[in-house]
């Protein structure tokens, strides 16, 4: 009989009391564990991770090893590992609530034309953020939307007689905790094949490109699949101090606003117009002028959002 769900963790060089506290969290999990299984994906970390980390309590665990590195290339090996029916994906910061697997299982057995859903993304912060970080309007993969259930399908026969274009739910999920069913992910791998351009979108080591989710929720939109928010999946997001200084914050709202507009056109959706590449440095000293990055870290990180919005516009197709 097939497994219900698939649990796959992609890492690269993981924190390491952080992942163990994902995999004590996926051990206490109600949903009987012969019907899910638990794949590792090792993503070139610099050691072998199934040398490093004990699976052996899970009957249906396997750790593989991805050399390619990133982590659209580590997820497209979890789809292509995995055997059930559903997907959940689990980041090696993530520690599910104890019936986030069986919640899962009964909400897309009930819900057949959704292809993904996602929940609450809670923070736990290894150290208290600074007064301004909320200014930022960054969220580090947490979310919290309320009680409400919503779930949003692109339906082309309304969308053809309101003449209302195409929007990304703002309640769409997020990377953290994301499932998504077999068929809409067998949908999202076969169009990454071979595609150069989608596979840039995602995170590569260091680097903080961070495309690939909205990446896989509009290419579920538009093949028909509905998308979804329920709170009654929920996690704990385990936020560690480097994520919270301005550097960082920095160099993540610049390559996040950068993918942003770069995934969009990916889609066809294209609310800026392209610049011209030679704009690029003047436009960065106005905006320096106008944000005033010296001033505080929240204008350093605005300004630095721009610079991406700028540097995504002149790459525009």
């Amino acid at each position: 009989m097939r497994k219900k769900i698939s649990l796959i963790i992609c890492t690269h060089n993981p924190q390491n009391n952080y992942l163990d506290r994902v995999i004590t969290a996926l051990r206490s999990q109600n949903l009987p564990v012969e019907q899910w299984e638990l794949l590792l994906i090792d993503n070139a970390s610099d050691k072998l991770l199934a040398s490093e980390i004990d699976l052996s309590w899970h009957p249906s665990a396997r750790h593989i090893r991805e050399e390619k590195l990133g982590l659209t290339p580590a997820r497209i090996r979890g789809f292509r590992e995995a055997t059930a029916e559903f997907f959940v994906f689990a980041d090696d910061d993530n520690v599910l609530d104890v019936d986030y697997l069986k919640n899962t299982v009964e909400i897309l057995q009930q819900n057949p034309r959704l292809g993904a859903i996602g929940g609450k993304s809670l923070p736990e912060f290894e150290v208290d953020p600074e007064p301004w970080f909320i200014q930022t309007g960054l969220s580090l993969g947490l979310r919290d939307l309320g009680d409400k259930v919503q779930v949003c399908y692109w339906e082309e026969a309304s969308t053809k007689a309101t003449g209302l274009s195409r929007q990304y739910p703002k309640f769409a999920p997020i990377g953290a905790g994301l499932v998504i069913r077999r068929q809409a992910a067998e949908i999202y791998a076969e169009r990454m094949t071979g595609n150069s351009t989608r596979l840039a979108l995602g995170r590569t080591g260091k680097q903080l490109i961070s495309g690939e989710d909205n990446d896989i929720i509009l290419t579920i939109l538009e093949a028909g699949w509905g998308v979804g928010y329920f709170p009654q999946l929920q996690l704990t997001h385990l936020i560690s101090a480097r994520r919270l200084t301005k550097d960082y914050l920095a160099r993540l709202n610049r390559a996040s606003t950068r993918s942003w507009v770069q995934v969009l056109d990916v889609h066809g959706i294209r609310p800026w117009q392209k610049i011209p590449r030679w704009t690029v440095l003047p436009r960065k000293v106005r905006a320096f002028f106008r944000y005033q990055p010296w001033k505080s870290p929240v204008a350093y990180v605005c300004w630095q959002g721009a610079c991406g919005m700028f540097e995504g516009r002149s790459e525009l197709s």
